[in-house]
């Protein structure tokens, strides 16, 4: 009697304590995805003016090497935001039905050259997997993380194992695991012989930032970005770790009953090509506004702007019809978000087309994050080549 009380309070203190690592988490995501929105912008400015002086700066000029390095470095800052979005689950997703053995496997030769010739990688596949839906350049993000996760953790040489297993959890399973819910996963595995991890930092491996390695060596991201990745998409991360010992990380994905569609990878990158299209652009960031207005008209489009969803509409009105080809607004702005505004203007002009963009999603564009077939996203910051292949994509698809 006395030990099963024990057991009992034992299990009750470790859920309380899982509850409260669980609010912490939750709360600093909600930091990081604030912070991460309202940095991008100014970084989108940035690129921006970066890339036009580039463009009108010849090489041997004593200032091009400058702002080459100007544009690497904000380049790398959007990156950065970038992973703390995914950390807080704000980044945007285009999933698809995924075999992840066949996914894993087209990565290997990239994953081999990340960790270096001294460490030998084990692909352990397994040919009959479930399939799973989820945004391939998450798997990406996901393995990249890990195995430079695990390659740090090695010195000199070493191994790391990447493994893919059917998983189905009845309900006793789920009573040793917090927040785990009973059903079919498929398990992306990945281990590695380093030098592990004591409790103390097993407890904080996830938090944005954190990093044990020296300064200068890391951001404290990665893990924090697989952690939000997992999440996003549904799933359970756990991580098994002893000193001496080596690291183990379990990624369990909800298996999904739809057939696999083919991914094709490495496809042969577009280029920017203008167009004789009347484009409206929404963002009440007026730098933001100006540096879309001249990327768009130096490619042959007609851009009207307008940096409120009323001054939008106004707009709207007096090109009724089929004045307007193409909006591209702001997701997030004053008085209306841009869902409803784009409503609003497709009533006035039938046939729009419509590009959303944000430094974050919400869901006011996306459910849970994960775009609708319909729906057209760039995300900020963006180089100004990126944004207008964007816009020739969106009405070449939408003629």
């Amino acid at each position: 009697m006395i030990e099963d009380q024990k057991r009992s309070e034992e299990e009750k203190a470790r859920l309380q304590e899982h509850l409260l690592q669980s609010q912490k988490m939750e709360s600093v995501g909600r930091l990081a995805g604030g912070v991460a929105h309202d940095f991008n912008n100014m970084l989108g400015v940035i690129i921006g003016h970066a890339e036009m002086a580039l463009a009108k700066t010849l090489p041997d000029q004593n200032i091009y090497p400058d702002l080459r390095e100007i544009l690497k470095a904000t380049q790398r800052s959007a990156d950065l935001t970038h992973q703390l979005l995914a950390f807080a689950r704000k980044q945007i997703a285009n999933p698809k039905v995924l075999d992840l053995t066949e996914t894993v496997a087209s990565m290997l030769k990239m994953l081999r050259r990340l960790i270096g010739e001294n460490i030998e990688l084990i692909w352990h596949p397994n040919p009959d997997l479930w399939f799973v839906k989820v945004d391939p350049s998450h798997i990406d993000q996901i393995l990249a993380n890990l195995l430079v996760n695990a390659r740090d953790a090695i010195e000199g040489e070493g191994r790391i194992s990447i493994e893919t297993v059917n998983t189905v959890f009845g309900e006793g399973d789920c009573a040793q695991y917090a927040d785990l819910t009973p059903g079919e996963y498929v398990l992306l595995e990945v281990s590695d012989n380093g030098f592990g991890m004591n409790s103390e930092t097993l407890t904080h491996i996830f938090e944005p930032f954190y990093t044990t390695k020296d300064v200068g060596k890391g951001t404290g991201l990665g893990l924090a970005t697989v952690f939000g990745i997992v999440k996003q998409n549904n799933g359970y991360i756990y991580v098994y770790s002893e000193p001496g010992q080596g690291t183990t990380f379990k990624i369990y994905l909800p298996r999904s009953e739809s057939e696999a569609v083919p991914v094709v990878f490495g496809q042969k990158e577009e280029t920017a090509s203008g167009g004789m299209e009347t484009v409206l652009i929404v963002e009440d960031e007026e730098a933001l506004l100006e540096l879309g207005k001249d990327t768009l008209e130096a490619l042959g489009y007609t851009v009207l702007i307008a940096s409120t969803p009323d001054q939008a509409l106004h707009i709207a009105q007096e090109h009724a019809g089929e004045g307007i080809q193409l909006l591209i607004t702001d997701v997030v702005m004053p008085g209306m978000n841009g869902r409803k505004l784009a409503e609003k203007v497709k009533a006035i002009c039938p046939g729009l087309a419509c590009l959303f963009m944000s430094g974050y999603t919400a869901d006011i564009i996306a459910n849970n994050g994960v775009l609708d077939e319909d729906v057209y996203f760039i995300h900020t910051p963006f180089p100004l080549n990126d944004l207008a292949i964007k816009v020739h994509q969106v009405l070449k698809q939408t003629r």
